[in-house]
């Protein structure tokens, strides 16, 4: 089987969710951590697994405008909603499926993953109402008493998969599944399997390893998913299959989203590199410079305080230096100021004669903003 210039593996063409999603253009919207499934490969992360809580990309959602400021922030072309189980927040999902195209257009391309468990003809009809394009089911290996009610989805004129995770010791329970589906949905997507860290997913106690030191992906899970593609071959199914390698998500999607993040969120003063880094200079207070358990400190402070610190700094820097107020910018997140690499390093003494930490960083231009490198003027 020959693989694709995404470093994956297909038969026909992509379902059209993942066209986008390679090319990093879709926002990840997460609806809410709740799942009526106790999945032992799980990979949510313990912040998100069995919470109530709401992320665009790696932002937290307090309100629905984060979600729509996010995805100008990268100018999606769609999202991809998952959780949990979506279907858990029904209204919820409706009502940001409905915002999301009355805010982007109709061509902004929805698709969202769910169980069998909780959906009904009733539930499918509100999602195909609100504006849903694709939707995914993950089917039960183990329990087979929801797999009929995949046939309510045909229904709608929307394009409908199925979405499994290749775990390398259910080769027959794959197959029978895939022999259930052949007839009921235009595509199988097969994801290579990954280690979590996390305290749901018990790969380990089922003797699931990693395949290299350096690698979250399942020894044995990708060869699984080559011989279940040889397998709809060999029985001539009629399915587009798509086999989602770890390298695709980890260096491909995930490297894509940031470029564009990068490429369309960056400041006047920000340096974009070719992965869509982001360099800049940092001005921080001493009691909040980044350091040991940096990340815990910004999730317990008061930000609001910090601010009120920075703001005279912010003001008489601005004013000094005649900038404009695309040439300066107070970070309300992680409370600092920002400007230009080269102004930071020519200037210096002065900023460090006002009691401030200069420092050029590197970080990702996500909602996180997580620190790739630091480098301080002292």
């Amino acid at each position: 089987m020959k693989i694709n210039k995404y470093h994956s593996y297909n038969v026909k063409e992509l379902p059209k969710g993942c066209q986008y999603c390679v090319k990093g253009e879709k926002i990840v919207l997460f609806v809410t951590g709740k799942c009526p499934r106790k999945c032992y490969f799980c990979p949510v992360s313990d912040e998100k697994y069995d919470h109530d809580v709401i992320f665009a990309n790696e932002k937290k959602v307090n309100e629905i405008e984060d979600i729509i400021n996010e995805a100008k922030k990268m100018q999606a072309k769609g999202a991809g909603i998952t959780g949990g189980d979506p279907l858990i927040k029904l209204e919820r999902t409706c009502e940001y499926i409905k915002k999301l195209k009355k805010e982007f257009g109709k061509q902004f391309h929805v698709h969202l993953y769910t169980s069998l468990n909780l959906v009904t003809k009733k539930s499918l009809e509100q999602l195909y109402k609100a504006g849903l394009d694709e939707i995914r089911f993950h089917l039960d290996f183990d329990d087979k008493k929801f797999w009929k009610k995949i046939s309510l989805a045909k229904s709608y004129p929307w394009d409908i998969g199925t979405e499994l995770p290749l775990l390398p010791d259910k080769e027959t329970e794959t197959k029978k599944i895939i022999d259930f589906i052949q007839d009921k949905v235009s595509f199988l997507n097969l994801n290579e399997l990954e280690r979590a860290d996390n305290q749901q997913s018990k790969l380990d106690e089922m003797g699931l390893k990693v395949k290299e030191q350096y690698s979250y992906a399942i020894k044995n899970s990708l060869e699984l998913g080559l011989k279940m593609i040889n397998y709809v071959k060999e029985k001539k199914y009629s399915l587009a299959v798509h086999l989602c390698t770890a390298k695709l998500k980890d260096k491909i999607q995930l490297t894509n989203r940031i470029k564009r993040e990068g490429k369309f969120s960056k400041r006047k003063f920000d340096i974009v590199d070719n992965e869509g880094l982001l360099t800049r200079g940092a001005l921080y207070l001493k009691k909040l410079k980044p350091g040991f358990e940096y990340r815990k400190k910004l999730a317990t402070i008061n930000k609001e305080e910090f601010i009120k610190q920075l703001i005279p700094f912010y003001d008489r820097i601005k004013k000094k230096f005649k900038l404009e107020k695309e040439d300066i910018y107070l970070d309300l997140e992680k409370p600092r100021v920002l400007i230009s690499k080269k102004l930071i390093k020519k200037k210096k003494s002065y900023f460090l004669s006002l009691g401030l930490i200069p420092a050029i960083v590197i970080e990702y231009p996500t909602a996180d903003q997580l620190e790739i490198e630091i480098d301080f003027l002292h």
